[in-house]
């Protein structure tokens, strides 16, 4: 497996269901891990499921964000979102860990994306460490291992919740609910109140509830890459 090196991914739906709001990756749900993996000296690539530019959130740019701004004024780190890595192209033994952020769209692409199902199967069964943050966890849903299980059978985890979902008014605007779909794969779903953060770490499995817990994902990671 490769030295140090992390792939973030993200989602490529840019559309709220059918209503007329576009939506996308959560900028802050990239940046706020990415800077703690990169202020650790890992290297970090970007992917999402169907490559080129990903659609970002417009609703997550409003924020007067300190770590939004360092990466967006990086040509280096910016390039890497603007021409994503495709990442059914890419080999899970490059990579030590991958986390799979948020944002609404990844509720529409993630769960049903094979590639993204065989890579985070191959990594994890590979000693790899797989996280994900708030509405990231979608893509843990149908990740079976080899053995036939869902990798996150009788795990503890955490993502955005019901209660937060309602507050932000899409409860019936995504096509499930997270937190409900996570319990049903046998998961042990948690969450802190709405908007704190809350990170879940089990064996190599890390979980982040919303945004506010990006950054504590990506210590998270650091800490578990350092120790292997």
């Amino acid at each position: 497996m490769a030295a140090e090196k992390v792939l973030i991914v993200v989602t490529s739906h840019s559309q709220m269901g059918t209503s007329n709001e576009k939506t996308g990756y959560w900028l802050g749900e990239v940046t706020h891990p990415y800077k703690e993996l990169a202020d650790a000296g890992i290297e970090v690539d970007i992917a999402s499921t169907a490559g080129g530019k990903a659609p970002v959130d417009e609703r997550s740019l409003a924020e007067a964000d300190a770590t939004n701004q360092w990466f967006m004024a990086n040509s280096k780190h910016k390039t890497k979102l603007q021409q994503t890595l495709k990442l059914a192209d890419l080999k899970a033994s490059d990579y030590k860990a991958v986390l799979f952020a948020g944002g609404h769209g990844t509720m529409w692409d993630f769960p049903q994306d094979k590639a993204l199902q065989r890579f985070a199967a191959d990594l994890y069964q590979n000693n790899g460490i797989v996280a994900a943050v708030c509405h990231g966890p979608a893509a843990l849903l149908n990740i079976k291992l080899a053995d036939g299980s869902y990798l996150i059978a009788g795990k503890q985890v955490t993502g955005f919740s019901n209660t937060e979902e309602e507050q932000v008014k899409l409860a019936q605007v995504v096509p499930f609910s997270l937190q409900d779909q996570l319990t049903l794969r046998g998961a042990h779903f948690s969450a802190a109140a709405n908007w704190q953060s809350k990170v879940l770490v089990d064996q190599r499995l890390v979980t982040g509830q919303n945004p506010q817990s990006a950054a504590a994902v990506g210590q998270a990671l650091v800490r578990l890459l350092k120790s292997k």
